[in-house]
């Protein structure tokens, strides 16, 4: 039984491995087609994702591993429609790219095969893994190096590092919603003020030719 002194401890190590974003799904995709998901990420944050096409076999009637299946993985951001990544891998590979900008990135994946009309289309079920901020730098050469306590510390403060930035780029898109709101309230307090001086000098408008036009008829 661990002592009353360590539970703090374990269940902190708990919380933070559990703050790593993780995504994993399946879908099909055919010849000439590609497929995008959008991430929004904080501001130098690593991603690593890892893709695994299976094409499917007429006489097998089985999904399988094809050598010659080129995967194209494309990474943009969208605001900026910056690319960051453009690369073409094997059917079973990897890509790590670092976001230099907070914001939505679009990841697009698609094959190096093209449809054409007298041939079969190829259909393709691809699986695919995009973990956020789960990368850790050198480690297998520091693995040799420090102690296992020693590691574990430097992934805890690798994942806090990444809870403070994901914690600034919440409180900088609050900061602007209220920036909005203050202003949208601004115009609208104006707006009414606009409308009161209006009414007011319509009235003294009317007043005024109320006046005249009783004089003009003696009343």
């Amino acid at each position: 039984m661990s002592s009353p002194s360590r539970r703090p401890w374990s269940l902190l190590c708990l919380l933070l491995l559990c703050a790593t974003a993780a995504n994993a799904l399946h879908f099909y995709l055919d010849a000439n087609e590609k497929r995008c998901f959008i991430e929004e990420l904080p501001t130098d944050t690593v991603v690593e994702g890892h893709y695994r096409a299976l094409e499917w076999n007429e006489e097998s009637q089985t999904y399988g591993i094809n050598e010659e299946l080129g995967i194209l993985v494309e990474v943009t951001e969208m605001e900026t429609d910056h690319p960051v990544v453009s690369t073409r891998g094997p059917p079973d590979g990897r890509f790590t790219f670092t976001s230099h900008e907070a914001g939505d990135h679009a990841v697009c994946l698609s094959t190096n095969y093209s449809s054409t009309w007298f041939g079969p289309t190829a259909h393709i079920r691809l699986y695919l893994d995009v973990v956020v901020g789960s990368l850790k730098p050198d480690a297998e050469h520091d693995r040799s190096h420090i102690s296992e306590i020693a590691s574990k510390i430097r992934e805890l403060n690798i994942k806090l590092e990444e809870v403070r930035r994901e914690q600034q780029y919440q409180r900088e898109r609050e900061a602007d919603f209220r920036d909005l709101s203050e202003e949208t309230n601004s115009r609208a307090v104006w707006y009414s003020v606009a409308q009161i001086v209006v009414l007011l000098a319509t009235c003294v408008w009317q007043l005024r030719h109320l006046k005249r036009f009783f004089e003009d008829r003696k009343m």
